[in-house]
């Protein structure tokens, strides 16, 4: 009975400091996000997400059109270059 009760304080005091942020837009928003979410799960099969997310995840690389660069790219990139070097 303990540990049920603790595990709910817990589940209550994330619920507290989720609908507690400083920005009222952004809490708004991320309520509004999981309300949608939670319609679209009930309404919608799971087979049929399952599905949806099987083909978003194996689409052709050429529809991939978020290119993320690598981590020694990135940081070269984020380097001076010698031009800023001359101002």
């Amino acid at each position: 009975m303990m540990m049920v009760v603790g595990d709910l304080a817990t589940q209550g005091e994330r619920v507290h400091n989720l609908l507690s942020w400083r920005d009222p837009r952004a809490t708004f928003l991320f309520s509004m996000f999981c309300l949608v979410a939670c319609g679209v799960i009930f309404l919608v099969s799971m087979k049929l997400l399952m599905t949806f997310l099987a083909f978003y995840v194996m689409r052709h690389p050429r529809l991939r059109v978020f290119y993320i660069p690598s981590v020694p790219q990135n940081f070269f990139r984020r380097l001076p270059s010698r031009a800023d070097s001359m101002l």
